[in-house]
């Protein structure tokens, strides 16, 4: 799915005077790097709410360039689907973002992974620091470089075959690439992982992915109005069918 149509088909799932959470899908980067003009979630956001503009704290690209950052108060890989809360105002910004500092903001996601898993459930707990081989990555493993931060990703088995397994996946920390990299880190990489993945895994079977098979199903936290609130995103069709591919494989 290119950005321009990936942008169309944003849902809301939730929204108030403080925020709107959608259901991103893959393929669209929740703000601009300076790298591309390609549309994003901020610039869908300003479209939608445009008193908005401003909103959150600025960023500037490598080179020192303005991002539009506009309403982003926690973020999704571009290849990763699912629940992604979007702010309005200021006060909303701040609200939220103390919400994840301080880990408060409980988020599950879906997953299937290449290998089986030997546990019905279970912690990973490996520190994350930059990859040895290429800074702009990261790395649970042996090797890892610069700080290496603490990190947590409970995870539990829904279903497996002989090739791949569905996991259900409770990070409780918030590091860049965290599921990825956890996951890599005990040789079970991400269906579809270009960055993470080896290619000799993405040549084989990937259950009719052609995209990250990571989702981000739900959300709970304290909205700014007091509420608390938890936000689903449905299972996307290509879970759907990869779920029904592994339980007759």
């Amino acid at each position: 799915m290119n950005a321009t149509h990936a942008l169309q088909s944003i849902t809301i799932l939730y929204e108030d005077n403080d925020v709107v959470v959608i259901n991103k899908p893959s393929g669209i980067a929740v703000h601009e790097d300076g790298r591309s003009d390609t549309k994003t979630v901020a610039d869908w956001l300003l479209t939608h709410t445009p008193e908005a503009k401003g909103v959150g704290e600025p960023g500037k690209s490598i080179h020192g360039a303005p991002l539009e950052r506009s309403g982003v108060v926690h973020r999704l890989d571009k290849d990763t689907s699912g629940v992604l809360i979007l702010v309005k105002h200021q006060d909303a910004f701040l609200h939220m973002k103390s919400q994840f500092h301080d880990r408060l903001v409980q988020k599950e996601y879906r997953a299937f992974v290449y290998g089986t898993m030997k546990e019905r459930w279970g912690t990973i707990t490996r520190q994350i620091g930059r990859s040895p081989s290429n800074f702009k990555l990261r790395s649970a493993e042996k090797g890892a470089r610069g700080l290496l931060r603490d990190a947590q990703t409970d995870w539990e088995l829904i279903g497996q075959s002989e090739k791949h397994a569905y996991l259900r996946l409770l990070p409780r920390t918030g590091r860049m690439h965290q599921i990825r990299v956890h996951l890599k880190s005990v040789s079970r990489p991400i269906v579809g992982d270009v960055l993470y993945a080896p290619q000799s895994l993405r040549e084989g079977d990937n259950l009719g992915f052609t995209r990250l098979a990571l989702h981000a199903y739900s959300l709970t936290t304290v909205l700014p109005s007091g509420k608390q609130a938890t936000v689903i995103a449905p299972i996307p069709p290509d879970f759907e069918a990869a779920e029904t591919a592994l339980a007759t494989t």
